[in-house]
């Protein structure tokens, strides 16, 4: 899975560099040939969204014990796309320098009040204020939710883990309950040998002290 995510590297790496370009050529631009641009690199975002899903997927694959550096390299292609998104959003509302800004911004004839003017400026300000606001709570979500998907594989593995330890200490215990067993069995064989042997050693020693008496009873008898 690592020679997968090391395959679209090339590609996002050059991907980006093609939309910065066309990023900082965007605010030179008026008129259809910004629309065209604007169209043009809102495709190439879209495909580089879609590229950076397929790294993810494929980072997500790889083992935990490996996966610590494809994940920091991951981090920083988001941080890029984020930052070039941002950038992008700023040069669609930029002020053209071969455009009067008043052009640029209402399209009338340049009778707008310097008001009027500085009241657009402010409200641009504070939407890309807002724009930022929004990114930073995105990317917040997009790493608790990294977090949660690690964690999840984490306590996955923790818990294939225990099963397979669980199965280990079962056949153990069964080995245990058979070696208890044969012991037991082996116990009661020696147990009934040493009975035997006694007996017989109880028997020998009968048969000897009998032999005795009589050799005895024989000698005297003869004297």
């Amino acid at each position: 899975m690592a020679s997968d995510f090391e395959v679209f590297e090339p590609d996002f790496g050059t991907l980006t560099a093609d939309i910065t370009s066309k990023v900082a050529r965007i605010p030179k631009l008026s008129g259809d040939d910004k629309k065209s641009m604007v169209a043009n690199v809102e495709k190439q975002m879209e495909e580089a969204r879609e590229l950076l899903e397929q790294m993810d997927l494929q980072v997500r694959e790889i083992p935990l014990q490996s996966r610590g550096l494809f994940s920091n390299r991951m981090k920083s292609y988001k941080q890029e796309l984020t930052k070039l998104d941002r950038d992008f959003k700023r040069s669609r509302i930029a002020y053209s320098d071969e455009v009067n800004p008043r052009n640029e911004l209402l399209g009338d004839d340049g009778n707008t009040t310097e008001n009027q003017l500085i009241k657009l400026r402010e409200e641009r300000a504070c939407l890309l204020d807002n724009t930022e606001r929004l990114e930073r709570s995105t990317r917040r979500l997009e790493a608790g939710y990294q977090l949660t998907v690690e964690t999840e594989q984490v306590g996955q593995e923790i818990l294939e883990n225990l099963h397979h330890d669980k199965e280990k200490i079962q056949r153990a215990r069964e080995r245990l309950r058979e070696t208890d067993t044969n012991l037991g069995k082996s116990s009661r064989i020696l147990t009934g040998m040493l009975r035997r042997s006694i007996t017989q050693h109880q028997r020998d020693r009968r048969y000897q002290l009998t032999v005795f008496f009589l050799t005895n009873l024989e000698n005297q008898s003869y004297t």
